[in-house]
């Protein structure tokens, strides 16, 4: 099956680069903000034309510097505008910014580094830059270290080391004697250079460098700007990861398309005050990120008094039943519609306010399947929250919802100048200017990504609903069957499980097995507070997780998705039979989640054996012991005893019963 819609826009003539964007902007719109970051409690902003200073000197102290077409530039660091000046610097001069994650650890780092052929990097501040120097000797090809905050560094004094403020003055003095250097460089760049290098997750293996041209991002932006309405006055939060590929489409690409303006909170823990401060029109954030804020919201409910609690149930009810409607535009009676309105007033206004949403116009949501309860509570407070699909190698879009045909079950329909059809294997297959030129270094998984028609292979599965909307299964390899040939969908029963706030994250198994098996991680926030209002004692995470009144909690939250899954005739062979409440969080730190929250499914097999093979037994209970890193570097023995239990599984009949 195939789905294609008109062809995007281009971009206007001779805007075809980032660096040529970033200068109509500041010839256009010299005086309009581009640019904020909250520091010391206080923001300061850049105009275009006064970021189109600051690349310009940066951009010619790199090259004083020897930085030249086709380097590479290392980037770490949180999300800082001299870093996404590094970005336009680095394009400038013909080299490819390759974003890193900031909290990745040093071996991380050293991987892409040398993968990547790393000469310079520009990194935040003292902690990123002791982490480059910690594997600097296995990565002999990394020159100059660039360190944006001075903070701490007073007492360095290896020769790679310069100060970012210092590499932009000796580029003001570069540029004296090499008179419209900058002008000239940028007009040397074209539409097919390399733009940007962002690594893939490697959820089944090492990271892979996926590199994107100047066109595929520019064509991508201008394609959402246009579908959704966006123009200068808009304005983002850059909070998400650099080196995710949705930040470089919303935070960056789409920024010079429109000309609005990004700006960068003063760190992880200030997001939520810095989004009230800055009341951004335009955000995207994971179902997570959704998911943590109703937990937050539905806490601080549980805490208020008896009326305010009566009143906030009556309002959001209200809303459930006609805030979506009211929304995409459909009828609703002129009495409902009076009393959203007072709604508006007493509930819904004060609650995006504390949220910080007062002013959007637009949220996106992608990455992962949200909950419909979790997707339905806030557009039934007029926020228009979508959800879109796509990958790294996409330049982050596939398929978008339209307006008035959003739905929490389909991830929308293909964006403009995408081409989506299904093959006979039942995987996603893309077509489209803003798919990936290649893997880095890698001609071999390029070929078997990208055919010779252009058509890129997803890995995810899918199919079209008979409104044309794709619907996203699994991940095609991990699409298994169960002993007796039950389709088994392991992605597709974690979602369903993620749904659920007490419930942070799901494992499951059965390819070839007799049934499902699940780990669970309960979320510590929602499940702690759930015990402290029974008055549950517990000393923390393990202590909590092992309590039989929460391997209850679990598994009635289990139960529930078995009863859903007993409806589908394709799934119903799939309940869950077993599971056990894991003695710790999954943590990428340990190996066991990608950077972006993604399961190595692989390696949580190999590590976690003996306890997979115990949810196949008869067994109550199982003994785990790993060897542990903290974050000293010291090494120790967890060892842990956990209980196995069973979950009811529904029949069609029993389904019935139950209902």
């Amino acid at each position: 099956m195939k789905a294609t819609v008109q062809t995007a826009g281009g971009p206007p003539a001779g805007a075809d680069t980032f660096p040529k964007l970033l200068l109509m902007h500041a010839r256009e719109r010299p005086g309009r903000p581009a640019i904020r970051e909250k520091d010391l409690g206080i923001w300061q902003e850049w105009s275009w034309e006064q970021m189109a200073a600051q690349v310009r000197a940066l951009a010619c102290g790199l090259a004083a510097m020897g930085f030249g077409r086709g380097d590479k530039l290392a980037i770490v660091g949180d999300n800082r505008p001299r870093l996404y000046w590094a970005m336009a610097a680095a394009q400038t001069l013909g080299g490819v910014p390759v974003p890193l994650y900031q909290d990745a650890v040093a071996e991380e780092m050293a991987y892409v580094l040398a993968d990547a052929d790393i000469r310079f990097a520009v990194v935040e501040d003292q902690e990123q830059v002791d982490k480059l120097l910690e594997v600097k000797d296995r990565c002999p090809q990394l020159e100059w270290i660039i360190y944006e905050d001075p903070r701490g560094m007073r007492h360095y004094r290896q020769p790679c080391l310069r100060a970012y403020a210092q590499v932009q003055s000796d580029g003001r003095q570069f540029e004296i004697g090499q008179h419209e250097f900058f002008e000239r460089a940028v007009a040397r760049t074209r539409a097919d250079d390399i733009s940007v290098m962002l690594y893939t997750s490697g959820t089944t293996g090492k990271p892979k460098g996926v590199v994107l041209t100047h066109e595929a991002f520019i064509v991508t932006a201008r394609a959402g700007v246009e579908r959704e309405g966006l123009d200068d006055r808009d304005e983002v939060l850059a909070y998400l990861p650099m080196a995710w590929v949705g930040d470089h489409l919303f935070s960056y690409a789409q920024s010079y398309v429109a000309g609005f303006c990004v700006s960068c909170p003063e760190g992880a823990s200030t997001v939520m005050t810095d989004m009230r401060e800055i009341g951004p029109s335009y955000f995207f954030a994971p179902p997570r990120v959704f998911e943590n804020l109703l937990t937050q919201v539905m806490i601080r409910m549980e805490d208020a008094g008896a009326f305010k609690r009566r009143l906030f149930h009556y309002f959001m009810e209200l809303a459930r039943r006609v805030g979506t409607a009211i929304l995409d535009g459909r009828p609703v009676s002129t009495g409902e519609r009076l009393q959203y309105a007072l709604g508006r007033v007493l509930v819904y206004g004060p609650l995006k306010n504390v949220l910080g949403f007062s002013r959007i116009k637009l949220a996106y949501t992608a990455g992962e399947a949200i909950g419909p309860e979790i997707f339905d509570f806030f557009r039934a407070l007029g926020i228009n929250v979508k959800q879109f699909y796509g990958s790294t190698e996409t330049a982050a879009t596939i398929c978008v919802q339209p307006n008035g045909q959003v739905r929490a079950d389909t991830v929308g329909v293909p964006a403009a100048g995408v081409e989506v059809r299904i093959a006979d294997s039942g995987e996603v297959l893309v077509r489209s200017k803003g798919t990936f030129h290649s893997y880095y270094k890698r001609p071999d998984d390029t070929a078997e990504a990208k055919d010779a028609e252009g058509w890129l292979h997803t890995g995810d599965a899918g199919y079209f609903d008979d409104e044309g909307h794709l619907r996203i299964i699994d991940r095609a390899k991990d699409v298994g069957k169960l002993a007796d040939g039950t389709l088994f969908a392991p992605k597709f029963i974690e979602n369903k499980l993620k749904f659920f706030p007490f419930i942070k994250e799901a494992v499951t198994f059965g390819d070839q097995r007799e049934y499902v098996a699940a780990f669970i991680n309960i979320d510590l926030e929602a499940v702690g507070n759930w015990a402290e209002k029974r008055g549950l004692a517990y000393s923390g995470y393990t202590d909590l997780a092992a309590q039989d009144v929460v391997y209850t909690l679990v598994r009635e939250c289990i139960e529930k998705v078995n009863a859903d899954l007993a409806a589908d005739s394709r799934l119903s062979g799939s309940q869950i039979k077993r599971f056990l409440v894991l003695h710790k969080e999954l943590d990428a730190d340990d190996g066991e989640l990608t950077r972006t929250r993604k399961v190595r499914r692989r390696f949580i097999a190999e590590r976690y054996a003996t306890l997979i093979e115990a949810l196949y037994s008869a067994r109550a209970q199982a003994s785990f012991e790993s060897e542990v890193r903290f974050e000293d570097g010291r090494s120790g023995l967890l060892r842990a005893d956990l209980k196995l239990r069973e979950a009811e599984r529904f029949g069609v009949h029993e389904l019935r019963k139950a209902s």
